[in-house]
């Protein structure tokens, strides 16, 4: 039996073309996407398709240039850039490809620094940072600098610190793309943990693998959904287009 849960995000005709020398790149071209509390998101395609510049426009990274854009149903479409900054600290977790860690803090100053922003207390930043960095295998990387550590652990440290203030939505943007099949599996696993625990994920990946880990794989292609299906035979979810709301599996 299933039951109604909340809508995290929605998406509604999103729009957006770069401009630079030659001809304009359309880079997301009208796309209508909802994604509810406990669900994994995989977002597919080949380069160029347009997925990190969807995945940015999710995260208020970049803006639309058409189209409206719903957090925990609330309407972003006039938040400032500040706002946006605050959303990224407190709703939404952002995991990229090249990790951007900040190269002259300490791996445990760049896991508290997400909060200390948002106003946590100091010694509550600093146990979620020690929480989060003995779980994902970090034990004694406290002092470490960013550049002391392998591209796995850079990106653990990335992910610690997109978590530190147990954002409903976590976003990923290749997080596998500059590792090696040794790291590629660890962040599936990591991914695969957070989401069984409820984390809503939504990852943009070329990588099968990755994607098999998320119980939902979207096709994207030439900036434009071609294909929504769930995996494990499950209840499909709600086309991009389509009325309702999406319910997760038992």
């Amino acid at each position: 039996m299933s039951e109604s849960v909340a809508e995290v995000l929605r998406a509604e005709g999103l729009v957006k073309t770069h401009h630079g020398e030659g001809a304009p790149a359309h880079a997301v071209r009208g796309v209508d996407l909802r994604v509810t509390g406990g669900e994994f998101v995989a977002i597919t395609g080949p380069s160029g398709a347009g997925k990190s510049t969807l995945l940015h426009l999710l995260g208020g990274l970049q803006r639309p240039d058409a189209g409206s854009l719903w957090l925990d149903g609330e309407r972003t479409d006039g938040y400032s850039e500040a706002r946006w900054a605050v959303e990224r600290r407190k709703r939404i977790g952002i995991v990229f490809q090249f990790f951007n860690l900040v190269s002259d803090l300490s791996v445990a100053d760049n896991v508290e620094l997400p909060a200390l922003l948002a106003g946590v207390a100091p010694r509550k930043a600093r146990a979620g940072r020690e929480e989060l960095l003995t779980e994902l295998g970090l034990e004694g990387k406290e002092r470490s600098m960013p550049g002391e550590l392998s591209g796995g652990e850079q990106q653990r440290v990335a992910l610690a610190r997109a978590l530190v203030n147990h954002p409903p939505l976590l976003l990923a943007d290749e997080p596998a793309g500059s590792l090696d099949s040794k790291g590629t599996r660890e962040v599936m696993r990591l991914l695969s943990r957070f989401h069984r625990r409820g984390q809503t994920i939504l990852l943009v990946t070329h990588d099968a693998r990755l994607a098999s880990a998320a119980d939902r794989v979207i096709s994207f292609f030439d900036g434009r959904i071609a294909d929504d299906a769930e995996l494990d035979g499950g209840t499909p979810p709600r086309r991009a287009g389509t009325s309702g709301v999406l319910e997760l599996r038992d």
